[in-house]
């Protein structure tokens, strides 16, 4: 069930997705060589903590997960497309690495994600992030009243694939309001003019992810989290909440 939120309720999602943006911002700040992925989740926990806000991470356990999540950021490294779990990996020159984080305030939900490189970068990488950032805008750009899911869909892939890099598929963004994971599914590849029309008051969180090799294909780690790349090439992975609008989208965890 798809459900359009009031102005009053898309302002309370802006503060939700200001902490995030906060989370965010503090995480890269403190991202170096030699910092370990468990102290960035610290701090992210500290950002949610003055803020008032929990993780709807933290706990979450979908169908094909084998175990509770235990983190409030996902940290996913190099050939880790999403869902990686922070672990006491100490970060070295040259890793790229995504951080994806959410929050619930005031019984709304946020939900944002980033990419960059800690030390030195390759230019791949840099190309790599760079992309996945104009998929973000390209897909933020089509969500305005009138179009529908699949433009932006469209949108986002035309941008992927016309750099060369891979899209996972079956992976994408969703609907979120009270919680993080609501109807609609936001594809990041497929043809134009289809699915949900976008209407005022739809929240969506659009996050574009690419893997450098140019494959699709990926596989999940052990740990049952984490999707890795099956060539073994790096991934990026970009994410903001948007709310539709009459006005044209609005960014909610605009940073």
């Amino acid at each position: 069930m798809v459900e359009l939120k009031t102005d009053a309720s898309m302002d309370a999602m802006y503060e939700a997705g200001q902490v995030v943006g906060r989370a965010l911002s503090a995480v890269r700040k403190a991202a170096d060589v030699g910092v370990s992925l468990l102290e960035l989740d610290e701090v992210a926990r500290g950002v949610l903590r003055e803020a008032g806000a929990t993780s709807p991470f933290l706990g979450y356990r979908p169908s094909f997960a084998p175990t509770p999540f235990p983190a409030v950021i996902c940290a996913s490294v190099n050939d880790a497309i999403v869902h990686g779990i922070p672990t006491p990996y100490r970060l070295r020159d040259g890793d790229l690495v995504s951080i994806d984080c959410g929050a619930h305030l005031g019984g709304w939900a946020g939900d944002s994600a980033i990419s960059f490189v800690v030390g030195e970068p390759r230019p791949a990488d840099l190309r790599l992030i760079e992309t996945a950032e104009r998929a973000l805008e390209a897909g933020i750009e089509a969500a305005v009243v009138g179009n529908r899911v699949g433009d932006i869909a469209h949108a986002i892939g035309s941008v992927c694939r016309a750099a060369g890099y891979g899209v996972p598929d079956g992976f994408g963004g969703h609907g979120i309001g009270r919680h993080m994971h609501e109807d609609p599914s936001v594809p990041n590849e497929g043809p134009p003019g289809r699915g949900l029309p976008l209407r005022h008051g739809l929240v969506l969180a659009i996050e574009p992810m690419l893997t450098g090799g140019g494959e699709d294909g990926y596989h999940a780690a052990p740990d049952g989290w984490t999707l890795r790349t099956d060539d073994g090439s790096r991934a990026a992975h970009v994410e903001h909440t948007v709310a539709i609008t009459d006005g044209g989208p609005r960014v909610l965890t605009a940073r």
